[in-house]
């Protein structure tokens, strides 16, 4: 689990509200992610958990409340979005390599053609983040060549090259076979470890339970529990919580 003396508040959302037309989908969210720190949304679909972590790297348009980072409040246009996304990285479940690049010209697009840092700079980075991910071997593939999971773990490596301060993950192993699922989970807690501060809406709860700091647990767009990792599984506070870990344990051999 992520560790950090310093309670630097690295993104703050406060009040935030999201809507579709007069459906509201978040309903006055706030918390602050201090740095180093590691935030789990957890809760049943349809809780918000993947529309607001996207509110959080400029996917989704807010309708009420701030987003800060570094201090900073967030003007919401695409033009600060763009550059705040050099330092707000975003992996998805659907890994969103582009099928004509090869692995290293997927990951070297973004620090050389945004960021404009010499080539040189980040082939060396990006052969150490691949030699750390043991895909060393892939750098001249195409996606087409690589398994799910060695693709989930190449769009890791293309968000981390671009030096992030703050990691979003949404759903990440959702459409990965069972095998596979394990290698990226390894990769993020390698990250947490490391003190990357991140924020991860998962379904694996016993990744969620090894990783979290604090977890979130949201339903019909509001947070209904706050606490850290080890008190939320230990002793959630509300029936709502009880019934969804329930829901979400093994199934048992005994009956």
């Amino acid at each position: 689990m992520a560790d950090s003396n310093n309670d630097e508040i690295l993104l703050s959302v406060q009040h935030l509200k999201k809507a579709y037309g007069d459906h509201e989908v978040l309903k006055d969210i706030s918390f602050d992610v201090p740095r180093g720190k590691v935030f789990v949304l957890l809760g049943p679909s349809g809780s918000g958990k993947s529309t607001l972590i996207r509110c959080l790297n400029g996917l989704e348009t807010i309708q009420g409340g701030t987003i800060s980072f570094k201090g900073k409040p967030i003007d919401g246009s695409e033009k600060t979005w763009r550059k705040l996304r050099t330092e707000i990285g975003m992996v998805f479940q659907s890994y969103d390599l582009f099928p004509n690049l090869t692995v290293a010209q997927n990951i070297l697009l973004g620090p050389t053609k945004v960021q404009k840092r010499p080539k040189a700079e980040v082939e060396q980075q990006m052969d150490k983040l691949l030699a750390d991910v043991q895909l060393s071997e892939y750098k001249n593939a195409y996606p087409r060549e690589l398994s799910g999971g060695q693709k989930q773990r190449i769009a890791i490596v293309r968000a981390l090259t671009m030096n992030p301060e703050l990691m979003l993950f949404d759903e990440v192993t959702a459409s990965l076979d069972p095998e596979m699922v394990r290698e990226v989970l390894e990769l993020m807690l390698g990250l947490a470890e490391h003190h990357m501060t991140m924020i991860v809406v998962t379904h694996e709860m016993e990744f969620a339970r090894r990783v979290a700091d604090t977890v979130l647990f949201l339903e019909n767009g509001v947070i209904l529990e706050r606490q850290s990792g080890h008190d939320f599984f230990a002793n959630p506070e509300t029936d709502r919580a009880k019934a969804f870990l329930e829901s979400m344990a093994p199934i048992s051999d005994e009956e």
